[in-house]
Order: C-alpha cells, then structure tokens, then sequence
C-alpha cells in the first residue's frame, strides 16, 4: 500500500550540444550521463550542467556531416574505461575516456538495426541489416551468427505424448466448441511499427529474447535465445503484439504490449514464449502509441512511455510517462508525467539508473535533461485520537483507493472506497488538522488540487433504498478543486505538497539550481475563489526532498539532499527558515538523505527521524539503528519493523537516544514486551489511533494486523486510569491479556471503584471469568512490567492476600446491589479465596432451596448447584456439604454426583441415629478435620474420654486438647502426662519437665530434667517436691559438674536471697530465679515478683519486635526507592557527553560515590581535606557521611548499614526468647508466650526472605575483573577500576549481606 512520492527533481536546461539527441547511457561511477547524436558523443554531469567530455564522430567520416546518420546505441563499459557505439550503417566504435580516442572495432556491411550488452556486459549482441544476430566477446571476438528468423520452435518446443484427440480433451470455461474452432488467423503487424528487432537481457545473463516482424506473416514474433546463441523458444501467435520489449531484471517475465479490438494491454510472457498475466493502460483502442517499456533495476517498477497517435492542436503528439507497480497481482498506476504536444519538449530518451532504482533520466528533443528521483511512501492520515479512521489512501491512476482500518481491514487491491477523479493523481497528502485528519487532498497529473471531506452521506449511515444495512466506512466527497497560479507546463512542476488547515497548504516547486518552499492559500477575489495562490515564495539554498508536519505542536520541518535539516516558521505571512538545533543550541543535520521522515518528542526534546535507502535510521545526527525496513511515530511510540523481521514498539516518553541504541542493538529480548516476531519482509502501513492494532503488509501484498503487545499495554493503562473497565476487559479477553491486571494496575482506585466495575462489566459470566483468573501474583511486575512504574506504586492499600480481599470486596457490593442477580458471582467469590468457602456456598445454594427466589433474573438452586459443581469437583463438594451437618444439603449434593445411593444412604442413616456431638465427631473424623472431632468429642461427656484420649495419640493434637479443659481437671493432667511422654520420645525432655512440673508431676518432671541435664530446673523442682536431703545431696553429686555457678552464686545468697532472686529477674535469669526460690522456699515471690516480670518481659519484647518490624519495612522501602533513582540518574549520566563525564563508564552499580560527575557529593570532594583531619573529626564527618536523612548522597549505604544493625540485633534474641518462652509456658502463659513465638517468628522470617532482595548480586559487581566476549575496553577498565580500594571499609561491609544463625533452634513444639 505504497505510493511513489517525488523527492527531487534536477533539470538542465542550455545544453548547446551539436544535432539531436537519439540515445544515451549512465555512468554509473561518475553519476554523468553520455549522449549521442547524429554528430558527436557528450559527457555531461545533469546536476551541474558541466560538460566532461565531447567527441565528433563526424570529423574521421563515422558518421555524415550533413547529419543523415544514425546512432542505434550506446552503451558505457566501466571496466574498459570506454563507451561503445552502434551506428545504422555498420560501425562499431570504441571511445577510450581517458585518451578520449575514436577506435572502429568492427564493421557490418548490412548495417546494423541494434546493439545490446549482457548485464555482465561478457557478450554483446548486434542485429544486422540481414536480420542476422551477431554475438561477440566484450573485446568483440565473433562468437556466432544466426539468422533471427527460424521455422525451428527451440530447443524447448513442447511435447506431445499422444493421448487422445484435441477433440476429446477437456477445455475448461470455453466449452466443447473450442474443439472445433479454426486457427486463429495471423494479423500483421501495427501499421505505426517502425519494425525494428528489440533485444533485452535476462537479469542473471543466461538468455535474452529478440521481438522481430516475421517475413512470411508480417507478425511479431519474440524469441528466446541462450548465452550460446541457441535458440529455446518461439512465442506463440500474439495478434497485436508490438514493438516494446523488456525483460524483468528479477524473474521470468518478458514485458510487451499488445492491441486488442477492444483494449491496449501491456502483456508478460514466459521464457517458453506462453502469455502470462496482462494489465490494460488507460487509454482507447486506438489513442496511443506504447514507443518503450522500462524496468528498473530492482524490478519494482515499469515505465511505460508512449505518445498520442493522432496529432493534437499543433500537429503534433501528445507524450506521456507512467510509472506502474504491481502488488498482489495488481498493477497500479502510480505517476503520471504529461509532456504535452510541444516537440522540443517531448522526451527523446529515457532510462532508469542502474545504481539507484527508483532514479529516472530523462532528455527531451530540445536538449533538455530531466532526472527524477522516486522514494517509497505510505500515505496514511496522522490523526491520534478517536475520531481519526486510520486511513490510507493508494494511488491507482485515476482513482484513490481509500481503506479505513478503524472500520475494517480489507487487503489491497480491494478498498473501503475508490475517489474517482477526472485525470490520473500523482500526491496524496491528508489533512493535518485535530480531529479533521480524515479529510485528504489529492495533486493531479494536470496540476490541480482536488479537496475532499466527510459527510453528504445517508443519515444514520443507511444505504439509500436498502433497509437492513448500515455504511460501515461512508466515503468522501468532493469539496472543491483549486488550480495553482504558477506556470505547470512542465510535469511535477509541484511536489511535498501539506495541507495544515482550512486555507493553507506548504508545497515545494522546482527552481533551476534550487528549490522553492511556497506557502498557498485561496484568492481573496470572487471571481478566483477556487484559485490557491502563493502568499509567499521562499528559495531554499539546496534541493527539498522531504517536507513533515507534527500535528502535536505545530512544527514543519524540511531536509534537503544532503541531510541538512530546517525548520520552518509561519509566525508572520512571510515563510521563514533557520537551521535545526538542539537544546543546547547545535546545529543537527542528518548525516546522509532520509526518503522517510518524522517529526517526534524524545525526553520532552522535539527530534526528526529519518529513514534511508539503506535502512538506516537517524534521530537527528545519530545512528540509532542499520536494520529497520519500515517505522511510524504514533503518539509517544516508535514503531519499526527490521531485517530480522522482529517489530518492535518503543516508548519515546521513557527512553533516550541511547537507550533506543541498546533496545535496537539486538533482537536478544525475545520475552521483553516491545518485541515480537513478524513475517519476513514485513512493513508497517498504519497504526488504529487509541486502539491496540498494528497494520503490516506482506511482501506478496496481503495485511496482517497484529496487537502488539506494548500497544496492547498501554492502551489498557489509559483505560484503566479513565475508569473504563468495559473497554480494557474485553480487549483483554479478546487478546488474552491476564485479567488481573484490572485489579493491579491500581488496587486502590480499584477498590474504591468496585461498584463501577460491576456495572461496567455487566454480564455475570465476565465477572466469572475475571474471578477464576485471579492469583497472589503481582501482574506488574512479573508477567507486564511497566517501565515508567514505580517499585512501590502497585502494593494494595489493604493488608492480606490479594485474592481474597478482591473476593471479599466483590462480594459485599454484589450482595449490597443484587444478591439475586449476581448469586453464582457470589458463589464463585466463595470458592475462590484462598480457602475455598464451599461450606458457606453450599449453604447459600441451599437457602435457594429453602427460601426460593421470584425475580426473573434470579438463580434457582438447582442451576446454582449445577454451577458450583462446575467449579469444584463433585467428590470434594459432597464432603464439604457433609461437614456441615446439613444432611438435606447432603443429598442435594449426592443426587448430582454418580455415587450410588446404597453407598451413602446407609451411612446418612446411621449418623441420624447418633447423639448431636458425637454425630459430628463421626463426620468430621470421616472428613479427617480432627481438630473439629476433637472439639465436637470434647462435648460428649467423661465415657468417651478414652476415646478422645486415643485420637489424641494417634492424630498427635495435644496442644488443641489442652485447650478444650480447664487447668485443674483431671483430663489436662492425664493430657499433659500424655504429652509428656510424646515429648520425651522426640527428645525434648525439658518441654516435657515443664508440663509435668505444672500439672503437680513433680517427680515425674525431676526424672525429665535429669534426663536433659537442665540442672537449674532439677534442683528447683527437687527443693519443690521436696526431696530428703540426703536425696537432694545425692542428686546435687549427680550433678555436680553443672553446679558451679551455683557455688559462685551462693555466698551471694547466704548474704540477701531475696535481693539475689531480685537480681536474677531483672536480669532475665528466670530458671536461675526459680530455682533459688525454690531452695530458699520463697514462693511467695512467684506471685509478687516473676509473673508480673514475665509478663512485663513479654510486653517489652513484644512492642520491641514491632519497632523492630515497622523500621526494618521503612528503610527496606526506602531502599528500593532510592536504589531506582540512584539508577535512573546513572543512566542519565552515561548518555551525556560533557566533559565531566567522561568516566561515566567507570562508575560502579553497587556504589553511590560517583566522585568527579555532577552526582557525587560534597564529601566525595572534599577527601582530601577530611583526611588532613583529626581522627575525632574524622568520625564525625564520617558519621555525617552515612546520614539516613532523605536526599543524602549515601543514603543507600546509611539504610544497608541501619539494616544490617537490626538483624543483627532481632538475630541475636533468639536465646532470650527462648528462655521466656519456657517460663511462660511453665506458669502456664500459653496464650502470651503463642503470640511472642508467632510474632518473632514472622520477623525472622520476613528478614530472611528479604536478605536476597535487599542484598542482590549487582551490589557485588565490580569485585572482579570483567571480561568475556562481550566485553569492551571500556567495561574491561571499569572492572579494574572499581577494584580499587575507592570504598571505605565501612561502605564495603555494608555491601554484604549479614549472616543469621538458622540452625539455633528456640521455638517450642508444645505451643502453636
């Protein structure tokens, strides 16, 4: 769906050269072009009019004098330095350009009627007077000669195997009559052929094909030939074939044309002379003539040149060039070129480059030299919001083919709708005006401005006549149609034409050694009102070739042929241009031509992008990338295909030039989300404004649209900033997009919008759907990371798992609007926390059952039933519904499910027969939840205690049974007994003493502290029991290897027992205390003293941890925040190029010392100074250094120091704990010491999980040398660099990550 867009135009005019020109050739080296008349040879540059060189071929007799002679062609060798000339009486003659000396190489009496060269310019083919083919070397050795004319088809004349008659094969749509058709009858040439042979060359040199009039039928007949001059093929009979003849450089078709009685067609062949595929030229049967046909060298594009049969006014023909492309198999006329009926003005000859493909040269009669150069573009409008249709318009001739991709996407050469207009359009250019980006203008071949615009169409969009359909994409109509007045005799007199608003459009015309920026807008007068005339005239030091317009703020910018860039300013009437600079004020110019341009903001700097031939993209004078195949600015994205066929979409708000060089250096990042992988040669045609798609067009033409990913995501966060939940939920179900996106691009605008979410959504089974996707994953920052996202921005306002705080929210607004309506809404909320609720969804089915409800749009129990067991599986569903002893709910659920009902009915009868409590005992121990059975067994009296006792044991729930009875029943202490000896048998006798000490086993409980040598404990029990003394000496000897502390402790006591216990239970010593209480039977002191201090120890601890806690969370967010500014203000500091950051590469990741750069701090500075110092002062100023006030230079390395600390500190309580945690059990503080064991088991766990994301790998980055293949200079010297001892001790630890001591064991099995 491209156009072919005039970029240049060089003409030359006063070429005084002696005779007429009859032919010429491109140097392609020099860029000069070689011409010969009937006189002499010319070597002019067309550019600058200089004439190189100019030779006579009459002055040693080649040629008469009296200018009768005939130059067939002429061909420029490179390789011989020389130009080579064929003229019609035989000669062959060679001119050395450097000696600029005439050599006849060889001669043909018969003269000569043409000459052609191979590509590779090996072999050269003359045809004779004889009508014989000449074939000899490049130093003109005679191969061969062959007459043209043979009865022979060729070597690949087609074989007959013999099956059947003609009369019995099978004919396709002509039908049986075919068979008895006569052959056709063999016309003649076309009076108007000059009944020369044409000779073109495959593009590969293996064959080349010869056109000539037969002499037996007068016809023309086009022949294949090899390298060897042997004959392939003969063409079949073609009535109407004329002269032109033109082989495609890339492929097998051999372009012709061909009259019909009713049309004028340019016909293809096949290298075995078989027709295939045609397109017609828009004229008459009889209107024109077609003089050559020309490909380029890349095969893209046809020239057709032809001229009038019939004279016009002044007797003379009408000539015209048309340029054609073909895409899927469709031929397009793209640029029209109307010389007129003045002769000198008619071209003389033509030719394309044979370097630059889309460069055409020219020569007119008159000596005059045209050399236009084409470029590719896609002419699309460029609005960006929703009012633009993402149009794209193709030019067809007389027709614009017009496609809307909001609409539809309907692949080339179909359209949404055809413009016709009155004669063939060579521009098109659209509207470049907010929210009339719709309306386009077309410059015809004629030099008239065609305006069209919307409306005129039937209201409502209707069809006229026809009820039922609606006019999806209503067409343009005409609006008016201006003339320029300015003299167009010329063709593309006009060009770059950009039209801004209502009355003004900027176009470019063409000057003879500059080019001319107009500024046109329509006459004052009546009388003149469709007349556009040039309010002001600016000559431009150079030749325009791309003229854009950014629709965001206004800016016109121009580059002209050398990659100069200008901008444009309209602020007065009168056209203005100053050079294009920076923000620092430096000239920016393209290093080389761009044939593509656009006008875009990078970092709040407004930057021109260019795109050249060689696929090489420029953001002002930087080479971002030398792969890219197509791109297209849309809003804050670049878009671009390249050669490695990846697309890729870029976000110019978050990136600078230098990070578009590393996004673009390779396609690496296959799981990144700006990436994504396309058909091969695939090109961007449109991008839909404020939607996500993608339009690619295919080599072979066909569109593809894709949603690109990227796209797709930042589509989604507008629409969920805007609250527009309805759109951005189905564009990610259609796209499969994770839903829980919706929840965490915001969770608190979320939350606070649910009952809009409801409402938006509005269908039962979308809410569904978006909450059986939910899962704890943060979306993102895993699976769509947003990079201009903050590290905090996504964490939920509420505490808790996120699935189950969107359930719970969901729900109670569902229940608060439409219980009834949103009842299997409801009931999937319940399933889908974390811990499924089935036993309240199943009770609310069978509330359904119970209480049914009358609105229409309610959910009878049976459907919601029916639902449930769609989300759950049936066996799971009747064990929950067993649970809750709902044994009506119980066969509601069974008669869904495939059991039998001799299965479950007689045990549903016999749980009816059991007493209440026992009867959930059964179930829930049938369910194995034998907490619940332990619980609901607890209630059914002191007969089944053995049994409670016995699940006990076997299900290991001691902790849940003491709970169940009160400290003095006999039950607790037959448990605790129980327990004991649990605990005694997984080595933990010292738990075990402590519940045999408190339940009143005081032997029992001596026999465990012996066991675990906790002497401390054994005495204090054995004082308590009390033993003999003679017993209690035995047991002290036993131990007594552990009692020397107490013979420290003793003179101490013997003084102040009292005062001796005091200090123990300050000091936190509380079996140390407890035993000397015990020795010196000061009980007493247990309820006046240690319980009271156990408790304050407990408090203490409790809201320390909290402390702890709350500032461990502070600085680690902290961390992260300034960690990511830290790195953002380091990559600004690498893509700067002053002088003070010329070390920017030597900067390590891990430190924040970035001394020498505007991003070190005063301290960094002043080294020198502080350690000329005191060493007082010294750590004073280090102490300022490491300040965790905000803002600091090192506040990084002050919070991974303050972290460390508190570690350090939480890590170190393990033993303190502990041994709190035994003295409350003991005096039976089970509640207190459960909650200081869970809360401090939280904290460590919360720091061990951290230490990975506070301490990553990168802080160690630097530590060694870094090198590999991937290395550079550069990174391989900051390696080195940052070994350096540059860090002070203190920062270097602070880089490593602190040890915890994990293998202390602290906690108590006996508590929960």
């Amino acid at each position: 769906m491209r156009n072919l867009s005039l970029l240049q135009r060089f003409k030359c005019v006063d070429l005084s050269f002696p005779g007429t020109p009859q032919c010429f050739s491109i140097r392609s080296e020099t860029g000069t072009v070689l011409v010969a008349s009937e006189l002499a040879i010319t070597e002019f540059d067309p550019r600058t009019q200089e004439v190189h060189k100019e030779v006579s071929l009459t002055a040693e007799e080649y040629l008469p004098e009296d200018g009768s002679g005939v130059v067939v062609a002429i061909q420029d060798l490179p390789d011989q330095e020389s130009v080579c000339v064929a003229t019609g009486s035989g000669d062959v003659i060679l001119y050395n350009l450097n000696t600029s000396q005439l050599e006849c190489v060889g001669s043909v009496e018969s003269g000569l009627t043409g000459m052609t060269w191979s590509p590779d310019q090996e072999l050269v083919t003359l045809t004779t007077g004889q009508e014989t083919i000449i074939m000899m070397t490049k130093d003109f050795e005679p191969i061969t000669e062959v007459a043209i004319n043979q009865d022979d088809f060729g070597e690949g004349k087609f074989i007959t195997v013999g099956w059947g008659k003609k009369e019995t094969q099978f004919h396709g749509s002509e039908g049986k009559q075919a068979a008895q058709r006569k052959a056709t009858e063999v016309q003649p040439a076309l009076p108007w052929d000059d009944r020369k042979p044409r000779i073109t060359w495959r593009g590969d040199g293996q064959f080349f094909a010869v056109s000539t009039v037969c002499p037996q039928t007068g016809a023309r007949k086009v022949r294949i030939w090899n390298r060897e001059c042997v004959l392939q093929a003969t063409s079949e009979v073609v009535n109407g074939l004329e002269q032109p003849l033109c082989w495609r450089p890339s492929g097998s078709l051999i372009a012709s044309t061909q009259r019909h009685p009713n049309k004028h067609s340019v016909v293809f062949m096949e290298k075995n002379g078989l027709l295939h595929g045609d397109f017609n030229l828009p004229f008459g049967k009889e209107q024109v003539k077609v003089k050559e046909l020309l490909w380029n060298s890349d095969a893209t594009v046809l020239a057709v040149w032809m001229e009038d049969l019939k004279p016009g006014e002044n007797e003379h023909p009408n000539t015209f060039i048309q340029l054609w492309t073909v895409g899927n198999y469709h031929w397009y006329l793209k640029q029209s070129l109307h010389f007129g009926s003045e002769p000198l003005r008619a071209p003389a000859c033509v030719c394309w480059d044979p370097e630059k493909p889309l460069r055409l040269h020219l020569l007119t009669r008159g000596w005059v030299s045209y050399t236009y150069d084409w470029g590719w573009s896609t002419d699309r409008s460029h609005g960006t919001d929703c009012h633009d249709n993402a149009n794209v318009a193709v030019i067809d001739g007389d027709k614009i083919l017009l496609t809307t991709f909001r609409q539809c996407v309907i692949p080339p050469p179909m359209c949404a709708f055809e413009l016709q207009l009155p004669v063939p359009v060579n521009l098109v250019t659209f509207r470049s005006q907010a929210q009339r980006t719709n309306e386009l203008a077309a410059l015809t071949a004629d030099g008239h401005i065609y305006v069209y615009g919307q409306g005129g169409g039937v209201e409502n969009g209707g069809v006229p006549g026809v009820s039922g359909f609606k006019v999806i994409s209503p067409p343009l109509v005409l609006r008016k149609t201006y003339r320029v007045t300015m003299d167009q005799e010329e063709p593309l007199t006009l060009r770059l034409l950009l039209w801004l608003n209502d009355d003004l459009f900027l176009a470019v015309a063409h000057g003879r050694y500059f080019t001319r920026l107009l500024k046109l807008s329509p006459s004052d007068s009546q009388d003149s009102k469709d007349t556009l005339e040039i309010r002001s005239d600016v000559p431009v030091d150079g030749f325009v070739i791309s003229l854009c317009h950014s629709l965001g703020n206004g800016t016109v910018a121009l580059q002209l042929d050398d990659g100069q860039i200008r901008k444009v300013h309209m602020d007065s009437s009168e056209l203005s241009l100053t050079e294009w600079k920076d923000s620092t004020g430096n000239i920016i110019n393209f290093p080389r031509p761009c044939v593509q341009t656009a006008l875009c903001t990078l970092s709040g700097e407004e930057h021109l992008i260019g795109l050249t031939e060689r696929s090489h993209l420029y953001i002002g004078d930087s080479l971002v990338a030398s792969n890219i195949s197509s791109f297209v600015v849309y809003d804050d994205f670049l878009l671009l295909t390249t050669h490695s066929h990846m697309c890729h979409c870029l976000n110019l708000s978050t990136l600078s030039i230098k990070g578009l060089q590393s996004a673009l250096s390779s396609d690496a990042h296959q799981n990144d989300e700006t990436v994504r992988k396309v058909e091969r040669g695939s090109r961007i045609v449109s991008v839909v404004p404020q939607d996500t798609r993608l339009i690619l067009q295919m080599p072979r033409g066909n569109l593809e649209t894709i949603h690109h990913q990227a796209l797709v995501l930042a589509q989604l966060r507008k629409w969920l900033d805007g609250l527009r939940f309805k759109d951005a939920f189905e564009c990610m179900r259609k796209l499969r997009i994770n839903l829980n996106l919706i929840y965490d691009h915001n969770p608190t605008v979320f939350l606070a919008n649910i009952e809009m979410f409801l409402k938006h959504i509005d269908s039962i089974n979308y809410i569904n759907l978006f909450l059986t996707e939910l899962k704890e994953e943060d979306t993102t920052t895993t699976m769509y990371p947003c990079p201009s996202r903050s590290a905090s921005s996504s964490v939920s306002g509420k505490g808790g798992k996120k699935v189950d705080i969107i359930c719970d929210a969901l729900r109670s607004t569902m229940e608060t609007l439409d219980p009834q309506k949103y009842c299997l809404c409801i009931l999937t909320s319940h399933v889908r926390k974390t811990t499924p609720e089935l036993e309240l969804a199943l009770q609310k089915v069978h509330e359904l059952r119970v209480n049914p409800p009358s609105g229409s749009s309610s959910v009878s129990a049976e459907e919601a039933l029916k639902y449930l067991l769609f989300l759950v599986n049936v066996n799971e569903l009747y064990e929950h519904s067993l649970g809750t002893y709902d044994f009506d709910l119980v066969l509601m659920v069974a008669e869904k499910s495939q059991k039998d009902p001799k299965e479950y009915l007689p045990f549903l009868n016999m749980l009816k027969t059991l007493e209440p409590n026992y009867q959930r005992y059964t179930i829930d121990k049938h369910l194995k939840r034998y907490r619940k059975a332990l619980h609901h067994l607890s209630k059914c009296g002191e007969e089944h205690f053995t049994e409670l006792l016995n699940l006990v044991k076997d299900q290991r729930l001691y902790s849940d049974a003491l709970e169940l009875y009160s400290l003095n029943s006999e039950q607790y202490k037959t448990l605790s007994v129980a327990y004991a000896e649990h605990l005694v048998e997984q080595q933990q006798a010292e738990q075990a003493g402590l519940l045999l000490w408190r339940c009143g086993e005081n032997a029992r409980a001596l026999q465990a502290f012996v066991s675990c040598t906790s002497w401390r404990n054994a005495l204090a029990v054995a004082t308590h029991i009390p033993l003999p003394p003679e017993q209690l000496a035995l047991l002290a000897r036993d131990l007594a290897d552990c009692c020397l502390l107490c013979h420290v402790l003793m003179p101490v006591c013997w003084q102040d027992c009292e005062e001796a216990i005091s200090a123990l239970i300050q000091g936190a010593a509380w079996e140390e205390a407890l035993r000397l209480i015990y020795l010196y039977n000061r009980q007493d002191i247990i309820e006046t003293d240690l319980k009271s201090a156990l408790l304050d120890a407990h408090n203490n601890q409790t809201s320390f941890l909290e402390s702890q806690k709350a500032l461990f969370i502070r600085h680690k967010n902290r961390l992260a925040v300034v960690q990511e500014l830290k790195a953002k203000a380091r990559l600004e500091l690498f893509d700067e190029d002053g002088p003070d950051c010329a070390d920017a590469e030597l900067y390590s990741e891990a430190s924040s010392v970035l001394t020498g750069s505007h991003l070190g701090s005063k301290y960094s500075r002043s080294n020198s100074r502080i350690s000329s110092r005191s060493s007082k002062n010294r750590r004073k100023a280090e102490g300022k250094k490491h300040s965790l006030k905000e803002g600091s230079p090192f506040e990084d390395i002050a919070l991974l120091n303050a972290l460390t600390q508190i570690i350090t500190i939480v890590d170190k309580m393990r033993e303190e704990v502990h041994s709190l945690l035994k003295a409350l059990v003991l005096f039976q503080f089970d509640g207190a010491a459960s909650s200081l064991q869970r809360d401090y088991g939280e904290l460590l766990q919360l720091m061990e999980t951290a230490l990975p994301e506070i301490w990553t790998d990168n802080l160690q980055q630097g530590q060694t040398p870094l090198t590999g293949p991937n290395s550079t200079a550069n990174s391989i010297m900051a390696s080195f660099q940052q070994q350096r001892p540059a860090v002070p001790q203190q920062d270097t630890e602070a880089l490593t990550a602190p040890k915890m001591r994990i293998a202390v064991k602290w906690k108590l099995s006996i508590l929960k």
